[in-house]
């Protein structure tokens, strides 16, 4: 299995940013996490990561008949992104989308995800650990 884990704005920020909603571990402590995770459960993974939605956008589409699944977590464009929702459809992968935080509990702003209207998992407030129950939800079929 080959898994694509795409990560939006600020998600590079990790252990920088708000702390108190999203940890402190970094962005490299993340990857190493899910690497090897991933590697002892025998899938290959590939990552991504930028804050520009373009380049998420070429991403997904560079995805195509390449990857089993993704694992997206976009961020703020969850809230704003009609064409993040519109590559992942493109392209058909069966995707998972993770949230750090519950997102059903903050911001009124944030409660929305065009991403959910497409994802056919979406795992939020489980901290950097929902990274990992998106492998297992790949892993289980």
């Amino acid at each position: 299995m080959k898994l694509l884990v795409i990560n939006g704005p600020n998600i590079n920020m990790l252990s920088i940013r708000e702390t108190e909603i999203y940890g402190t571990v970094d962005y490299q402590g993340l990857i190493k996490m899910i690497k090897d995770y991933c590697d002892n459960k025998q899938v290959e993974c590939d990552f991504f990561q930028s804050n520009h939605e373009g380049a998420i956008i070429d991403c997904i589409q560079s995805a195509y008949k390449k990857y089993d699944g993704i694992i997206i977590n976009p961020a703020a464009y969850s809230h704003t992104s009609i064409a993040i929702l519109d590559a992942l459809k493109a392209v058909n992968i069966k995707t998972v989308e993770v949230h750090i935080s519950d997102i059903e509990k903050r911001e009124p702003f944030r409660r929305f995800s065009y991403v959910s209207q497409y994802a056919q998992k979406v795992i939020k407030g489980q901290g950097i650990n929902g990274y990992l129950l998106a492998v297992d939800y790949f892993l289980e079929g």
